[in-house]
């Protein structure tokens, strides 16, 4: 009887709900990491968002060298472009960015694939999330690498919204 009770509680554990998320789309219970592969050269250029949690995320990224340091541009679809945000490095593929109005942003590189092809940022607060790739289209095994690796990040993956 005590083990059929036990059995019972095992199987009601599995049903059970996983964490609330709190004002984003991760859990901020789970442990997240910035990639030790990153490289701030290679980084450097255009990278398009196949995927994200936020609807209003750009479609590019542009991570450029603005006025004597780095810094990030975001491009809606029809090519208008905000002001660059500023960015200093806060550690190994971490950077705090300043916008042009003073708002502030933590963007890490969670991961880049070898090919520095595809990559997954988002930041421990977990207020965005992004799967980055050089080209619009291709690299189905890479965009599931960067799904996996935002999914053990703690983010809820059944929000995240992939672009054709």
């Amino acid at each position: 009887m005590k083990r059929a009770l036990l059995a019972l509680l095992l199987l009601a554990g599995c049903g059970a709900q996983g964490p609330k998320l709190t004002d984003g789309y991760r859990d901020p219970s789970a442990l997240i990491g910035s990639t030790s592969r990153y490289d701030a050269a290679r980084f450097k250029g255009a990278w398009v968002v196949r995927g994200s949690f936020d609807a209003d995320a750009p479609a590019t990224v542009a991570f450029v060298d603005s006025r004597g340091g780095p810094a990030f541009q975001f491009c809606d679809s029809d090519g208008a472009c905000d002001d660059v945000w500023p960015a200093t490095s806060t550690g190994q593929g971490r950077y705090a960015l300043t916008g042009p109005d003073g708002e502030t942003k933590t963007f890490w590189v969670l991961w880049v694939d070898e090919g520095f092809r595809t990559a997954a940022v988002g930041n421990p607060a977990g207020d965005f999330g992004w799967i980055l790739d050089r080209k619009p289209t291709g690299g189905a095994d890479r965009i599931r690498a960067a799904q996996e690796i935002l999914d053990f990040n703690g983010y809820d993956i059944s929000q995240l919204r992939m672009r054709k």
